[in-house]
C-alpha cells in the first residue's frame, strides 16, 4: 500500500483523467450508474487504535460505523485505492472491520471516501494519524508531583498570596463531586478546599410527571483565574453556563452568578488593574466581561468570524496584563481574536492556517507572537500578532490541548492530552524538550517567574486515587 500522503496528492487528477474508467468499474461492482440514491444520509464512521490511544503510523485500526441500511455494502477508499476489505452492514445498520496504517504514513488528517451501495451514497470520514514525538530534554527540568483530588481541570497562581488554586469536577451532569482547592505551590499540599453549593434542578422533561424532581448536583468548577486586586478567585461553572467568585483566603463564596450567564463557560481571566474579568462562552461568538469590584456583568463582547458562513466559538483565553490585550481562540473557525480590555473592543481577528479544532492559546508579550494549540491537527501554530503571518507550524503530539508562555525562559509549554506529553517550544517554534509521561495532560499555568504547573488527569489511567498536579522548573 502506498503512503497516505502519496495517494492524497494523486487522487484529484486521477478522478479527472480516468473518470470513464471509474464509472465502468462502478457498474462492474454491481452499482448501476445514476441508480437509486440514499435520500437519508445518517452514516457515521469512526477509526480507533484503542481507548485513549492515538493512531500512529503502523497502527492497527478498528473501523466502526452506524446509520447504514441493513445489507448495504460499504467500501472505503483512499484516493482510488481500497482501504481494507469491503464491509457489509448488519441488521442494525452497523459495520465493523480492521485495517493497518502504513508504517511510513504521514501524520495529518486523511480524508477517507466512504461509498455505500444499495442504495448509493458517498461521504468523507476523517482518519487522523498523529505525530509521534520522542521524549527529550527531561534532564533539564525538575518535576515535582502532587496528588490532591480526582477530576482536576485547571490551575491559576496568585502572586499576592503565593498560592495555587485548582479546580476539580468528576462526571457528567448532575455533577455531585467538585472542589475548589488552594495549594501551597512549594509543597503542592492542600491548604484549603471547598465544595460548591447545590445547583438548581434542571427543567422538567416530558415524561417526568409524577416523578421526584431531578437532582441538580453542584455548581461544578472547571476554569479558574485569580484577582489579586480584590483577593478573590473566579471560576467557571461550565455545566450550569455561569461563573462564581470566591475569596482567596478561606474559599468562602462571594457570588454565584445565575445559570445562563455565560454559555458553557470555559476559561476565565482577570485584568486586575482595570477591575475586569473575562469568561469565554464556548459554542458562541461571545466573551462576557464582568466588573470585579461589584461583581456584576459589565458587557458582552461579540466576535465576528472572518470565515464565510463561520461562527466564532470562544475557547481558551490569554491575557497580556501590561498591554491590556486579551487573546481568544475559536474552536470552530480556527481563528484568534485580540480584544482591547480598556475599551472591550475587538481589534483584529486572524486566521490560524494549518490548525484544526484550535483550542489553546498563549502569547509572548515581548514579540507579540501568538501561539495556538490545535487538538484536531496535533500542532502548535506560531503567528505574528500584527500581520498574522505563520512563523512556525510545529507537530507537538496527539490532542494538543492547552498552552502557556513562560516569560523567563521565553518558552511555550504545550499539554497534549492524547500523547500524554508536555512539549516545550521556543518562540520560533522549535522543540527544546518533550516531557512526560503525563497520561492525560490537560492544562498548564505559570507563576510568571519560571515555574509552570500542569494538571494531569491521570488517575483513571494509572488506577490512582487522585489526579496529578505537576510543578515544572527548568534547571539552571
Amino acid at each position: 500500500m502506498m503512503p497516505f500522503g502519496g495517494w492524497l496528492r494523486r487522487s484529484a487528477p486521477a478522478l479527472v483523467i480516468t473518470g470513464s474508467m471509474m464509472l465502468g468499474a462502478g457498474m462492474a461492482a454491481g452499482q448501476p450508474l445514476f441508480g437509486a440514491l440514499d435520500s437519508v444520509l445518517s452514516q457515521q464512521l469512526r477509526f480507533s487504535a484503542g481507548r485513549n490511544s492515538p493512531i500512529y503510523a503502523g497502527a492497527e485500526v478498528t473501523i466502526t460505523g452506524q446509520g447504514f441500511r441493513p445489507g448495504q455494502k460499504v467500501t472505503l477508499l483512499y484516493g482510488t485505492a481500497p482501504l481494507g476489505d469491503e464491509l457489509v452492514a448488519d441488521a442494525g445498520g452497523q459495520v465493523s472491520g480492521r485495517t493497518t496504517v502504513p508504517a511510513d504514513a504521514v501524520s495529518g488528517n486523511h480524508p477517507i471516501l466512504v461509498v455505500a451501495q444499495g442504495p448509493y451514497s458517498a461521504s468523507v470520514a476523517n482518519l487522523k494519524v498523529s505525530p509521534r514525538i520522542a521524549f527529550s530534554g527531561q534532564a533539564g527540568y525538575d518535576v515535582t508531583e502532587g496528588r490532591v483530588a480526582r477530576g482536576l481541570y485547571q490551575s491559576a497562581y496568585s502572586e499576592r498570596n503565593k498560592a495555587l488554586f485548582v479546580t476539580a469536577a468528576i462526571g457528567r451532569p448532575p455533577v455531585r463531586q467538585s472542589e475548589l482547592l488552594r495549594l501551597d505551590p512549594q509543597t503542592l499540599a492542600v491548604v484549603a478546599r471547598t465544595t460548591p453549593q447545590p445547583a438548581p434542578a434542571p427543567a422538567p422533561r416530558p415524561g417526568d410527571a409524577g416523578q421526584a424532581p431531578r437532582d441538580g448536583g453542584v455548581y461544578a468548577v472547571y476554569g479558574v483565574g485569580v484577582d489579586d486586586a480584590n483577593d478573590t478567585v473566579w471560576v467557571t461553572n461550565s455545566r450550569q453556563n455561569t461563573v462564581a467568585v470566591y475569596r482567596q483566603s478561606d474559599l468562602s463564596l462571594v457570588r454565584q452568578f445565575e445559570p445562563g450567564t455565560v454559555n458553557h463557560a470555559r476559561d476565565v481571566v482577570v485584568d486586575s488593574s482595570l477591575g475586569k474579568a473575562y469568561a469565554s462562552a464556548t459554542f458562541r461568538p461571545e466573551i462576557v466581561a464582568f466588573n470585579t469590584r461589584s461583581p456584576e456583568v459589565a458587557k458582552r463582547i461579540e466576535v465576528a468570524s472572518r470565515v464565510r458562513g463561520g461562527i466564532f466559538s470562544a475557547a481558551s483565553l490569554s491575557l497580556d496584563h501590561d498591554a491590556h490585550r486579551l487573546y481568544v481562540v475559536s474552536n470552530t473557525t480556527n481563528e484568534v481574536a485580540a480584544i482591547n480590555t480598556r475599551t472591550d473592543v475587538v481589534e483584529k481577528v486572524l486566521p490560524v492556517p494549518g490548525a484544526r479544532s484550535s483550542i489553546g492559546v498563549t502569547h509572548d508579550p515581548q514579540t507579540g507572537r501568538i501561539f495556538v494549540a490545535a487538538q484536531g491537527s496535533d500542532n502548535l501554530v506560531v503567528l505574528d500578532g500584527e500581520s498574522g503571518k505563520v512563523i512556525a507550524d510545529t507537530p507537538v503530539g496527539a490532542g494538543a490541548l492547552n498552552a502557556v508562555f513562560d516569560p523567563v525562559r521565553r518558552h511555550v509549554y504545550v499539554t497534549s492530552r492524547g500523547a500524554g506529553t508536555i512539549t516545550v517550544v521556543d518562540v520560533d517554534g522549535r522543540i527544546v524538550a518533550n516531557l512526560g509521561p503525563a497520561p492525560l495532560a490537560n492544562h498548564a499555568s505559570t507563576d510568571r517567574r519560571g515555574t509552570v504547573f500542569v494538571v494531569d488527569k491521570s488517575a483513571g489511567v494509572r488506577e490512582a486515587e487522585s489526579d496529578t498536579i505537576l510543578r515544572i522548573r527548568p534547571r539552571p
